[in-house]
């Protein structure tokens, strides 16, 4: 079984020459509020409200990487890539504990690590995404339960067990580039690779990925608050995720050399964060820190 790619000695090499940057000297937008909900004991959380965007271009958090991964031009994502389907499959689980769908099994008298205890369905209330509600469904009618590490894979399809297939999520980057071309962000050509042709999805609306980029990049730098408890969860989620896909690299490379080198340091801060620890203080998610423990262990 394909083992869940690790990430912890920070990303790919940079470009040797930053581009030039004029939009990171520009005026510098509003970013997300920190949200700081009631914590449980069960780590159970309100669905946090999305800001910013306007209704047509709510973006989920899966939408997000993949937008951070695709080529402007070309319309794909690196054929060299081999992370970016099961940080998909970190994202769909982040974002319906986000949403209030999913939740870690309660800690009895003996707490258990992250990893080894179980993904259990607090509400099966409809997301309004397809992908998700699929993912959902699989979590509701699965007994036993099963960890944060699991779910990653079999909704990649990384299983020997002929039993469990029916758990992979097919398409997903296909189906999350269909949803971007409904909200406009993205486009739907043909192109043509000698032997064969490919549907590709080029960037049609870049003030979109631009707004994205901006968020990230501000999250690690203007706006940095040196405590990921005080960062808004979404954001915090997706540089972790964006990182195990391997797309981060996307969202700095156009920083000039001092800056891109203080948002690296600050991103591998992050990344030597405990989970475990990080799990049990105020305000935390602890389905969030599962995953992130799965892809950084």
């Amino acid at each position: 079984m394909t083992s869940l790619i690790q990430r912890s000695s920070g990303l790919v090499q940079r470009r040797t020459e930053a581009s030039r940057t004029a939009a990171a000297d520009k005026d510098r937008g509003s970013g997300d509020d920190d949200f700081e909900p009631r914590r449980r004991c069960s780590g159970e959380e309100q669905e946090e409200p999305d800001k910013g965007d306007s209704k047509e271009t709510r973006l989920t958090l899966m939408e997000e990487v993949l937008l951070l991964g695709l080529k402007d031009r070309e319309g794909y994502t690196s054929f060299w890539n081999d992370c970016i389907s099961s940080g998909l499959r970190g994202c769909m689980l982040i974002e319906l504990a986000i949403r209030g769908r999913l939740q870690l099994e309660t800690c009895g008298m003996r707490r258990k690590s992250l990893l080894a205890r179980k993904v259990i369905c607090k509400s099966d209330a409809p997301t309004g995404d397809v992908l998700l509600d699929e993912a959902l469904k699989h979590v509701k009618e699965t007994q036993p339960p099963e960890t944060v590490q699991s779910w990653i894979e079999l909704l990649s399809g990384e299983t020997w067990n002929p039993l469990k297939l029916h758990y992979q999520l097919r398409n997903v980057r296909e189906r999350l580039a269909k949803n971007l071309v409904e909200k406009g962000v993205l486009t739907t050509e043909k192109q043509n690779f000698l032997l064969f042709d490919m549907t590709t999805h080029p960037l049609t609306n870049n003030n979109i990925k631009q707004r994205l980029i901006k968020r990230v990049q501000e999250a690690v730098l203007e706006k940095w608050v040196n405590d990921p408890h005080r960062m808004d969860k979404r954001l915090l989620a997706l540089i972790f995720l964006a990182h195990s896909s391997d797309v981060l690299e996307n969202a700095f490379s156009p920083l000039l050399d001092d800056q891109y080198d203080l948002a690296m340091k600050r991103v591998r801060q992050l990344l030597d964060l405990e989970p475990e620890g990080e799990s049990t203080k105020t305000n935390s998610n602890e389905l969030l820190w599962a995953v992130v423990a799965a892809f950084i262990k």
